[in-house]
Protein backbone atom coordinates (compact mmCIF):
# COMPACT_ATOMS: atom_id res chain seq x y z
CA UNK A 1 0.00 0.00 0.00
CA UNK A 2 2.95 2.55 0.28
CA UNK A 3 4.05 1.80 -2.88
CA UNK A 4 0.82 2.84 -4.37
CA UNK A 5 0.52 5.93 -2.25
CA UNK A 6 4.64 7.04 -3.37
CA UNK A 7 3.50 6.48 -6.89
CA UNK A 8 0.12 8.23 -6.34
CA UNK A 9 2.29 11.18 -5.20
CA UNK A 10 5.11 10.88 -7.56
CA UNK A 11 2.41 11.45 -10.64
CA UNK A 12 0.40 14.28 -8.51
CA UNK A 13 4.17 15.85 -8.01
CA UNK A 14 4.90 15.20 -11.69
CA UNK A 15 1.87 17.10 -12.97
CA UNK A 16 1.20 19.61 -10.98
CA UNK A 17 4.01 21.91 -12.19
CA UNK A 18 2.41 21.84 -15.93
CA UNK A 19 -0.53 23.11 -14.38
CA UNK A 20 1.19 25.69 -12.11
CA UNK A 21 3.16 27.02 -15.05
CA UNK A 22 -0.22 27.48 -16.98
CA UNK A 23 -1.96 29.04 -13.86
CA UNK A 24 0.70 31.58 -13.48
CA UNK A 25 0.53 33.32 -17.36
CA UNK A 26 0.31 37.01 -16.15
CA UNK A 27 -0.06 36.35 -12.92
CA UNK A 28 2.56 36.77 -10.25
CA UNK A 29 3.86 34.19 -8.20
CA UNK A 30 3.21 35.10 -4.62
CA UNK A 31 -0.29 35.87 -5.60
CA UNK A 32 -0.09 32.13 -7.40
CA UNK A 33 1.62 31.03 -4.11
CA UNK A 34 -1.67 32.40 -2.23
CA UNK A 35 -4.10 31.63 -4.42
CA UNK A 36 -3.21 27.59 -3.87
CA UNK A 37 -2.64 27.72 -0.80
CA UNK A 38 -5.71 29.34 0.38
CA UNK A 39 -7.61 26.31 -1.98
CA UNK A 40 -5.40 23.81 -0.06
CA UNK A 41 -5.65 24.93 2.99
CA UNK A 42 -9.67 24.66 2.60
CA UNK A 43 -9.56 21.27 1.49
CA UNK A 44 -7.31 19.95 4.41
CA UNK A 45 -9.39 22.01 6.68
CA UNK A 46 -12.52 20.64 5.62
CA UNK A 47 -11.04 17.06 5.32
CA UNK A 48 -10.05 17.73 8.84
CA UNK A 49 -13.14 19.03 10.22
CA UNK A 50 -15.18 16.34 8.54
CA UNK A 51 -13.31 13.34 9.43
CA UNK A 52 -13.48 14.65 13.24
CA UNK A 53 -10.12 15.02 13.88
CA UNK A 54 -9.95 18.89 14.53
CA UNK A 55 -9.74 17.92 18.35
CA UNK A 56 -6.30 16.21 17.95
CA UNK A 57 -4.82 19.80 16.82
CA UNK A 58 -5.35 21.17 20.66
CA UNK A 59 -3.19 17.97 21.62
CA UNK A 60 -0.09 18.79 19.82
CA UNK A 61 2.67 19.47 22.54
CA UNK A 62 4.20 23.50 21.44
CA UNK A 63 7.28 22.08 20.83
CA UNK A 64 5.65 20.29 18.17
CA UNK A 65 3.96 23.39 16.82
CA UNK A 66 7.43 25.04 16.68
CA UNK A 67 8.74 21.97 14.42
CA UNK A 68 5.20 21.59 11.84
CA UNK A 69 5.46 25.97 11.97
CA UNK A 70 9.17 26.03 10.83
CA UNK A 71 8.81 22.97 8.72
CA UNK A 72 5.56 24.70 6.60
CA UNK A 73 7.96 28.28 6.34
CA UNK A 74 10.54 26.10 4.91
CA UNK A 75 9.20 23.80 2.82
CA UNK A 76 5.31 25.82 2.43
CA UNK A 77 6.18 29.69 2.44
CA UNK A 78 10.03 29.72 1.24
CA UNK A 79 10.39 26.54 -0.59
CA UNK A 80 7.10 27.03 -2.84
CA UNK A 81 7.51 30.75 -3.17
CA UNK A 82 11.35 29.97 -4.53
CA UNK A 83 9.66 27.19 -6.72
CA UNK A 84 6.85 29.52 -8.59
CA UNK A 85 9.38 32.01 -9.20
CA UNK A 86 11.72 29.75 -10.84
CA UNK A 87 8.50 27.82 -12.55
CA UNK A 88 7.41 31.25 -13.66
CA UNK A 89 10.33 32.33 -15.42
CA UNK A 90 12.69 29.34 -15.88
CA UNK A 91 12.53 26.39 -18.23
CA UNK A 92 9.98 23.69 -16.13
CA UNK A 93 11.76 20.78 -16.56
CA UNK A 94 15.43 22.12 -15.77
CA UNK A 95 13.33 24.18 -12.41
CA UNK A 96 11.30 20.17 -11.79
CA UNK A 97 14.40 18.39 -11.83
CA UNK A 98 16.70 20.83 -9.58
CA UNK A 99 13.51 20.82 -7.16
CA UNK A 100 13.27 17.08 -7.21
CA UNK A 101 16.70 17.00 -5.43
CA UNK A 102 15.67 18.29 -2.47
CA UNK A 103 16.16 14.50 -0.63
CA UNK A 104 20.05 15.45 -0.96
CA UNK A 105 19.56 18.19 1.51
CA UNK A 106 17.59 16.00 3.61
CA UNK A 107 19.65 12.90 3.52
CA UNK A 108 22.55 14.95 4.43
CA UNK A 109 20.80 17.31 6.79
CA UNK A 110 19.09 13.81 8.63
CA UNK A 111 22.55 12.54 8.93
CA UNK A 112 24.37 15.00 10.70
CA UNK A 113 21.17 16.20 12.39
CA UNK A 114 19.34 13.12 12.96
CA UNK A 115 21.98 10.79 13.12
CA UNK A 116 20.22 8.76 10.67
CA UNK A 117 21.71 6.01 8.70
CA UNK A 118 22.80 6.52 5.65
CA UNK A 119 22.66 3.17 3.34
CA UNK A 120 25.31 2.55 0.39
CA UNK A 121 22.26 2.14 -2.21
CA UNK A 122 20.97 5.73 -0.64
CA UNK A 123 24.90 7.44 -1.20
CA UNK A 124 24.51 5.80 -4.97
CA UNK A 125 21.30 7.36 -5.70
CA UNK A 126 22.76 10.54 -3.96
CA UNK A 127 25.64 10.01 -6.85
CA UNK A 128 23.23 9.43 -9.43
CA UNK A 129 21.08 12.80 -8.82
CA UNK A 130 24.80 14.50 -8.71
CA UNK A 131 25.72 13.47 -12.00
CA UNK A 132 22.25 13.92 -13.63
CA UNK A 133 22.05 17.64 -12.10
CA UNK A 134 25.44 18.51 -13.64
CA UNK A 135 24.39 17.25 -16.99
CA UNK A 136 21.44 19.49 -16.63
CA UNK A 137 23.91 22.54 -16.37
CA UNK A 138 25.78 21.43 -18.71
CA UNK A 139 22.93 22.08 -21.63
Amino acid sequence: MVLLYAIFGMFCWGLAPLFGKLGMYNVHPLTALSLRTMIAATLVLGWLVGSRGFSQIFQIPPLLWVFIGIEAILATLVGDLAYFFALKKGNINEVTLIMACSPLVTMLFSFFFLSEIVTGYQLLGALFITIGLVFISIS
